[in-house]
């Protein structure tokens, strides 16, 4: 590693920790969580998050939001939400006899779609241009969103009532699957402290945070993260990794190439989050599981017996002979 490089990422380093200490000031017993939304946001990519109702979700986004400088909006996704709510459309103004653009609340920095899964496939499709181009088409006229933007998807857990399973086209366009559970108690505790002291989630004054970076400074973070070296055998184990689901008994389909890519990206992320200037096999190891594990599909008889994307990816990594 040269010294120029090491000043770089001891820099990201630092940055990256004032933004997760921000962060825990309002998020207790979410360390993980708060980690893995912090490298898919310097990734450039989009997190689902499944987890009960009250864990926290949406304090979380609207504290990065303060965090990081942005604009924050959320959309409560129903049964009855429609494309043009999200994106927007044209009205026409009788004033000049024009038709002139509304857009729509995905016209932000930070994205909350709430319950995702609480709306048709339809509805959850009004996304795809906005997440994979970062742009978004109103009758036939495209619209940038820029670089700074990013969607946070949460939904509850499939067994629950009044729910539809997101389109694969649609899941695979997310970076990563978060999965949150409840926090510890000694954590539980320190969440009643907090809002007894005044914390009021729904009043984001109230939460008392320090912007630490702004877009240009995320523009130049995720380009310098972008230089980051990758060895040829971390590749082929990159590789090794995603082509050992396609052809693993119980997984029905296994991670496409993006999922190979959102391996690398994030890869990247987590050693310049550790000031390394380059990835080593413990970085793949641990961010396989939520970067692939909503790319899996299980065969019927797996799922029946209980077994989860988390159960295979385990098996498949021990399976895999490290490199050095």
């Amino acid at each position: 590693m040269n010294e120029e490089n090491t000043i770089l990422m001891e820099t990201i380093q630092k940055e990256y920790q004032a933004v997760k200490q921000q962060l825990m000031k309002v998020i207790k017993g979410q360390e993980e969580v708060i980690e893995l939304v912090l490298i898919a946001f310097f990734a450039g990519g989009h997190v689902l998050i499944e987890g009960l109702p009250g864990l926290g979700k949406t304090l979380l986004v609207n504290a990065l939001s303060r965090v990081v400088s942005g604009k924050f909006k959320r959309i409560q996704f129903t049964p009855d939400l429609m494309p043009s709510d999200i994106i927007g459309t044209t009205i026409y103004n009788m004033e000049n006899n024009t038709f002139q653009v509304k857009k729509g609340p995905v016209f932000t920095n930070l994205l909350l779609a709430d319950e995702i899964n609480r709306s048709p496939a339809k509805t959850q499709s009004a996304l795809l241009q906005a997440m994979q181009e970062k742009e978004v088409t109103i009758d036939g006229n495209n619209f940038p969103l820029g670089e700074f933007f990013m969607c946070l998807a949460t939904q509850n857990p499939i067994e629950l009532e009044g729910t539809f399973p997101l389109p694969e086209a649609q899941v695979d366009r997310f970076l990563m699957k978060i999965n949150i559970t409840y926090p510890p108690r000694m954590e539980e505790n320190n969440i009643l402290v907090s809002y007894r002291d005044g914390l009021l989630s729904d009043k984001p004054k109230s939460l008392n945070l320090e912007p630490v970076i702004d877009e240009q400074r995320f523009v130049k973070i995720k380009d310098t993260i972008a230089g980051i070296f990758v060895d040829d055998k971390i590749i082929h184990y990159i590789t090794e990794i995603t082509n050992a689901t396609r052809d693993y008994p119980g997984i029905e389909v296994g991670a496409s190439p993006r999922g190979s890519v959102a391996l690398l990206q994030t890869s990247r992320v987590k050693a310049a989050i550790e000031a390394r200037d380059f990835v080593i096999p413990d970085d793949v190891k641990y961010l396989a599981f939520p970067v692939l594990r909503h790319r899996l599909i299980l065969e019927p008889e797996a799922e029946i017996e209980g077994f989860s994307s988390d159960d295979y990816l385990k098996k498949i990594i021990e399976s895999i002979k490290v490199p050095r």
